[in-house]
């Protein structure tokens, strides 16, 4: 089963993930990053990775999360690959404790400048 990045990206873009996925499939948006599921092996080294503990195993999400794994799949096809670390976005500390949820609101469709 794939890995998703859940909302709670949203904001703090933290990209240390990026760089340990031996597949790269990782695609970045304004202010999130997105897992390709058909491209992920799921072999898990880029959980551990995340500060803010935005990436999941789609089994591990509830019923009422599984707009993560569609928002993956969908934005991953629009957004350019991304395989190299640039840290996080302006604020993204501050933007950490926010439930998933509330970022929601917040979501950018546009893409980011990938690599």
């Amino acid at each position: 089963m794939p890995f998703v990045v859940t909302g709670s990206c949203i904001k703090c873009r933290y990209t240390d993930c990026v760089e340990v996925c031996p597949v790269d499939c990782f695609y970045e948006g304004e202010n999130m990053l997105v897992i390709n599921p058909d491209e992920c092996i799921d072999c898990g080294v880029c959980e551990p990775e995340c500060p803010i503990e935005a990436i999941k195993s789609d089994e591990e999400l509830a019923p009422d999360q599984m707009h993560w794994a569609q928002l993956n799949q969908r934005y991953s096809a629009l957004w350019p690959n991304i395989t190299q670390s640039k840290g996080p976005l302006p604020g993204a500390e501050a933007a950490a404790d926010t439930p998933a949820e509330e970022k929601r609101a917040v979501f950018s469709e546009k893409p980011g400048s990938g690599d």
